[in-house]
Formats: structure tokens, C-alpha cells, sequence
């Protein structure tokens, strides 16, 4: 028989070199029995994933070959710390020898060293419980099987707190079934209530309860100290003037609220009375309009017509202070907002000989018809209806605030009520 000739022929069909594999841990008896599939990545334009291979089951490595006998999963790599290091040293190739012609062309080849598996994360043949996972779940075995350190370190934190949480839960929901059996449903709402009561009593003007007239019930002097009450003589004097033409001018222009509006209609004609009623208006526009703001950035938050010692007030009685992007702001939040709807009532009480409209305050301070009742409740008015002011919503059927003695009993806020009539 002539010797043999070969040719180089490069990688097979022009796709990648041949696979030759070796066992590392013996022969193998029946190598015809062995089946290999390879999974190529999608990404053949990069230079580094083009080489690399996927199984497609769940805590899967970056696998370039697979092989099954009976008794154990191989794996083998071309990339990472597990690689022969001697592929990178040498080159190997494949020879397919011709017999009938002599000729034997020479394939690029390269080596896997294949290691036993010993997993518990190695997917069996039923792929059910894969196809039942929700997407959280499979995305979670990406990044255990290809996820970078940082997010295998998210997901670890995560699941550990997901623990933390489901213990946290269970302790929780154990120890308020322990105190319901203790001290019963009933005696829990009635002791609810009573915070509820308790939490808007914090934010209102200081209750005489033992007052023996309706204007010392809250005292003028409690809402407006005197030296307050004299810095809004200069201010208020343009209330105290003002002609028909002004005053359709400035609702025109929506400068005063609609109760300032209505109310300066009816000034009294007596020049102190007068004054003392421009006064309380002016500082009851302020409150409004301050009441509309959130974070107060300004200076001067309500103009600079405000005498200072007005808008120091209305920065430590109506505002609380909160730490944002490093730097300390005062934030009218929604408990200080009902701070100032109660001192609001509180001033048109005042004005109005202890019964106001309720309605029109509430459309001035945008705020819920619920609400404005809670606080007026909590304030110990009696509420009742009565047709609205003309030229304001006469179709709305308004509530009325009357402060008189004695004083009703203080109730829980009927929203809180309602909400707890759920068992």
C-alpha cells in the first residue's frame, strides 16, 4: 500500500475546530454510547462569547460540552479557571484517513478534560418544574449560573431579607393575635378611637372647657398674642379702606380668599370694630395661603408685606422640619395643614360671632368635606346644614359651624368609624 499524503483542511465545514474529549476520571466501556450537543452562543460577533456553549437548564455553567453515561453528568470548558491549560500551550488536530485513496485530511481540533458534575442544581429529563417557575424565579437562576459578583450579592441580600421579612410577618401577626385574644376586638376600637381623638386634640388651639361664655372657649389671645395682633394694624389698613371697585377687582383677580371676600362685605361701620375686623381677615388670608404651600423655600413665604414677627410664627407653629438632599427644610405636612384649618375655624368663630360657614372654608383650604367636619367636630361644634351664600354655589346645601355651651362630647372622626366597621 502507497504511503499516505495529507492536506490541511483548517476547522470542518468552515465551522469551529473538532471536539476531542478524555475522561478524568477513567475509560469508558461502550464510548459508541456517548451523545454530545453543543450550544453555540448568539453573540458571534464577540470575540470572546463566539467560542462559548449554553445548556439550556437552570444553574447551568458556561458548558462547551456535555456528555451522560448512566451513572454521571460530565461537564467540560473552554473558558475559565477549570480550562487545560495546556490548550493554550499547543494545537491539536484530527486526521481522516482516506483508505481507499491514501489521502488524510488534517481538522483543527481542541480538547475538553471532562469532569463529573456532582450537583444538585443539574436539571433532570422532566423539564416541568422549569416550566412552572414564574419569571422572577428563572431570572434568578440567570444570574446565580451568569450573573456578574455584584448581582449574585443583590440577590443574596434580597432573599435574605425576603427571610427576614416572612419572620418579621409571622411575629408580628402571632404577637396582635395574641393581644386581640387578650384584650378583645371591642375594647381595641374603642382604644383606636381614642388615639384618633387624641392625635387632631394635639393640633388644635388650647380648649377652655370649664369657660362660662362661647368666645372664651378659644381665646382670641391664644390665636393672635398682642404684640402679633399690633404688627397687623399696618398691613390690615388696606382691608379697612377698601372700596366696592377694589374689592371687585381682587376677586377678579382671586388676591383674597372667598371668605375674606364675602366678609369684608359686611365691615362694621364703627372705625375700631372695623379695624379689629380687617385685622383677624388679613391674618385669616395668610393662614390660607400658607396652608397652599409644601416645602417653604422663600424668604418672605407669604410676601413681603408679612411684619416678620407674623412669619416667624407661621414658620414654628404651621411648619415642621425635615432633613432633604443634605440640607434642613420646613415641610407643611398634612397633620400641620389640619393644625392650620383648626386655628382657621378657630379665627372665623371670631369674626363671625361663633358660627361660620364651613363650606366656604373648605373650598379656601381645598380640602374634603370629611375632613374639615373631623376637624370641626374635634374642635366641639355643632354642625347642621343651611343654604349656601349667594354668588357662592347657592345649589350646594352648606354646613355651619356654631360654637355654644355647653360643649358636646367629644366623638371619634366619623371616616375613622366607618373604616372600622369592617371585621
Amino acid at each position: 500500500m502507497a504511503a499516505a499524503t495529507w492536506r490541511y483542511r483548517g476547522d470542518p465545514e468552515g465551522e469551529r475546530p473538532a471536539t476531542l474529549v478524555r475522561f478524568a476520571n477513567g475509560r469508558l466501556e461502550r464510548p459508541e454510547s456517548l451523545r454530545f450537543t453543543v450550544y453555540r452562543n448568539r453573540d458571534s460577533a464577540h470575540p470572546r462569547k463566539r467560542h462559548r456553549r449554553i445548556l439550556p437548564f437552570p444553574g447551568a455553567l458556561l458548558l462547551s460540552q456535555v456528555s451522560e453515561t448512566e451513572r454521571l453528568c460530565y461537564v467540560g470548558h473552554n473558558f475559565g479557571s477549570q480550562v487545560m491549560k495546556c490548550n493554550s500551550l499547543c494545537r491539536y488536530f484530527v486526521g481522516v484517513l482516506d483508505k481507499s485513496s491514501g489521502q488524510m485530511d488534517v481538522y483543527n481540533a481542541e480538547i475538553f478534560n471532562m469532569q463529573p458534575l456532582l450537583s444538585d442544581n443539574v436539571m433532570p429529563d422532566d423539564t416541568k418544574d422549569y416550566q412552572t417557575k414564574s419569571y422572577r424565579e428563572k431570572m434568578d437562576l440567570c444570574i446565580e449560573a451568569f450573573g456578574t459578583s455584584k448581582q449574585k450579592r443583590a440577590l443574596s441580600s434580597r432573599r435574605m431579607n425576603a427571610v427576614g421579612s416572612d419572620i418579621v410577618s409571622t411575629a408580628v401577626t402571632k404577637a396582635a393575635a395574641n393581644v386581640i385574644d387578650a384584650k378583645g376586638v371591642t375594647a381595641l376600637m374603642q382604644d383606636v378611637a381614642q388615639d384618633d381623638v387624641q392625635n387632631i386634640s394635639a393640633f388644635l388651639p388650647p380648649c377652655h372647657e370649664d369657660a362660662d361664655r362661647p368666645e372664651h372657649v378659644y381665646k382670641f389671645e391664644d390665636i393672635l398674642s398682642p404684640a402679633e395682633y399690633e404688627a397687623l394694624r399696618v398691613p390690615a389698613a388696606a382691608l379697612a379702606s377698601i372700596t366696592t371697585e377694589e374689592m371687585a377687582k381682587r376677586a377678579e383677580e382671586r388676591s383674597l380668599c372667598s371668605f375674606v371676600l364675602e366678609e369684608l362685605k359686611f365691615l362694621p361701620t364703627d372705625e375700631r370694630s372695623r379695624d379689629h375686623k380687617a385685622r383677624c381677615l388679613w391674618f385669616l388670608d395668610i393662614l390660607i395661603k400658607f396652608s397652599q404651600q409644601k416645602v417653604i423655600k422663600k424668604k418672605h413665604p407669604v410676601g413681603p408685606e408679612c411684619p416678620h414677627i407674623i412669619s416667624k410664627k407661621l414658620m414654628k407653629n404651621f411648619t415642621s422640619l425635615t432633613y432633604n438632599n443634605g440640607s434642613i427644610q420646613n415641610l407643611i405636612s398634612a397633620s400641620m395643614k389640619a393644625k392650620i384649618t383648626a386655628y382657621v375655624i378657630a379665627l372665623a368663630l371670631h369674626i363671625n360671632n361663633f358660627q361660620t360657614d364651613l363650606t366656604v372654608l373648605q373650598n379656601d383650604l381645598k380640602l374634603s368635606e370629611s375632613r374639615i367636619l373631623d376637624i370641626a367636630k374635634a374642635l366641639r361644634l355643632r354642625v347642621s346644614k343651611a343654604k349656601g351664600v349667594l354668588g357662592l354655589e347657592n345649589d350646594q346645601n352648606h354646613k355651619l359651624g356654631t360654637l355654644s355651651l355647653p360643649l358636646p362630647t367629644q366623638k371619634a372622626p366619623e371616616g375613622q368609624r366607618k373604616r372600622r366597621k369592617i371585621n
